[in-house]
C-alpha cells in the first residue's frame, strides 16, 4: 500500500515495531538466554571450584587430634611434651588413656585415634599413623621433633601404619573417588543428552551398568595397570560402582526435579562441597569441624572413607559409609521414580497405530 507520493505504507502487525513485551518474550524463546546464564555460572563455578578447595587445602589447620596414651600422664616427660604439641599446633590433642600398648594400636585400626603417645625410657615415643591420614601425620611429625627439643624431651618419632609405596602423599585414593563422583554424573548427562527417551528403569539399568564398568576401570588402570595402590580388588571395585552410581542418580533426580539447571546443585553438591570436606585430601582434623561432619553424610565423604578402610584397615570396616552411599542412591532414585513424569526425557510405552486409531 501506497501514499499519495508514493511511498510504502507499513501494513497490519508486520508493519509495526516490536515492544519490549514481546521483545523480551522473543529473547527467552532464543537460544541466548540459556547462553548467557551459562556463561555467568560456568565463570562464577570456576571460581567456587578453585576456592572450595584451595580454603581447605592451602591452610589445613588442626583443631582438635585424637592422639592414645598409654598408661596416665603422670610422667613430668609426657606432660611437657604434650604441652610442648598443643601450644606449637595451636590445637589440642584430645587425649584418651589405654591400658596397654596393643588396646591403643586396636583404636588406631578402628580409626578412633590419629596418634599414640607413650613413656619411653627417659623420653616418650609419638607413634603417627600415615594410613589414617598423611597430613596429619606429617603435622605430627614435624611438630613433635621441634617440641622435643624446646622442652628437653628425647623423642622417638615411628610411623605404625605407612602408606603404601606407590601413594607416598596419601592421595591416590582421593583421586579415584574424585573420578568416580564426577564421571558418575557426567555419565548421567550424557544419558540425558544422548539417550534421552529412555525410560526411568531403563535409565536406572544403565546408570548401573556404567558404575560397574566404570569402577572396573579405575580400580584395574590403579592397580593392576599403574601399580600405584595394591587394592583388596572386588571391595574397592564396589565401592567406585556404588559411587558412580550414586552420583549419576543424584544428577538425575536433580534433573527430575529442577529440569536443565540440575547440574548447579548436583556440582555444588558434590564438587564444590562434597570432595573438599571428604577427608581424602585433607584429614578431617585438620578441616573446619562443620565441614568435617558435612562431609561424612556426602556422597564423596561416603566414598573415602569406605575405599581408605578398605586399603588400609580391612579387617575394621565401618558400615556408616556404605550406609552413606546408599542412603543417597535410594532417595535418588526414589524422588526420580515418584516424579518420572516430570523427568525431560523417555518415551511413548503405546504403539504408534493405537495413538492414531484413538
Amino acid at each position: 500500500m501506497s501514499d499519495q507520493h508514493g511511498d510504502h505504507v507499513p501494513h497490519g502487525a508486520h508493519g509495526r515495531r516490536p515492544t519490549r513485551a514481546e521483545k523480551w518474550a522473543a529473547f527467552k524463546e532464543s537460544p541466548f538466554l540459556p547462553a548467557i546464564v551459562l556463561v555467568f555460572i560456568v565463570a562464577a563455578a570456576a571460581g567456587m571450584f578453585a576456592g572450595s578447595y584451595t580454603s581447605t587445602m592451602a591452610r589445613p589447620a588442626p583443631r582438635h587430634i585424637p592422639t592414645a596414651v598409654v598408661g596416665s600422664l603422670d610422667d613430668p616427660q609426657e606432660k611437657a611434651f604434650a604441652a610442648g604439641m598443643e601450644k606449637a599446633l595451636n590445637a589440642s590433642l584430645r587425649l584418651t588413656g589405654y591400658g596397654t600398648y596393643g588396646e591403643a594400636v586396636e583404636a588406631v585400626e578402628e580409626q578412633r585415634e590419629f596418634a599414640i603417645l607413650r613413656p619411653r625410657g627417659r623420653g616418650v615415643e609419638l607413634d603417627v599413623a600415615g594410613a589414617s591420614g598423611a597430613s596429619v601425620a606429617q603435622l605430627l611429625r614435624d611438630a613433635g621433633v621441634k617440641v622435643g627439643k624446646a622442652v628437653g624431651v628425647d623423642v622417638r618419632i615411628k610411623d605404625i601404619k605407612p602408606l603404601q609405596e606407590g601413594d607416598p602423599r596419601g592421595l591416590a585414593l582421593f583421586y579415584i573417588s574424585l573420578a568416580a563422583v564426577i564421571i558418575g554424573f557426567v555419565g548421567a548427562i550424557q544419558l540425558s543428552v544422548h539417550a534421552r527417551a529412555l525410560n526411568p528403569a531403563e535409565r536406572i539399568a544403565f546408570t548401573a551398568v556404567y558404575a560397574l564398568l566404570g569402577g572396573f576401570a579405575i580400580a584395574a588402570v590403579v592397580d593392576w595397570w599403574l601399580g600405584a595402590l595394591d587394592l583388596p580388588f572386588v571391595e574397592s571395585w564396589l565401592i567406585l560402582a556404588l559411587t558412580m552410581f550414586t552420583s549419576g542418580m543424584v544428577f538425575t533426580m536433580f534433573n527430575t526435579l529442577i529440569g536443565r539447571w540440575a547440574m548447579i546443585p548436583t556440582w555444588g553438591l558434590m564438587v564444590l562441597l562434597g570432595n573438599p570436606s571428604s577427608g581424602g585430601a585433607v584429614s578431617w582434623p585438620l578441616l573446619p569441624s562443620a565441614l568435617g561432619h558435612i562431609g561424612r553424610w556426602l556422597p564423596p565423604g561416603g566414598s573415602v572413607n569406605a575405599q581408605h578402610t578398605a586399603v588400609y584397615f580391612g579387617n575394621h570396616q565401618h558400615l556408616f559409609p556404605f550406609l552413606v552411599l546408599a542412603g543417597w542412591s535410594v532417595l535418588s532414585c526414589t524422588v526420580f521414580w515418584v516424579w518420572r513424569h516430570r523427568h525431560p526425557g523417555g518415551r511413548e510405552t503405546a504403539p504408534a497405530h493405537a495413538e492414531a486409531a484413538g
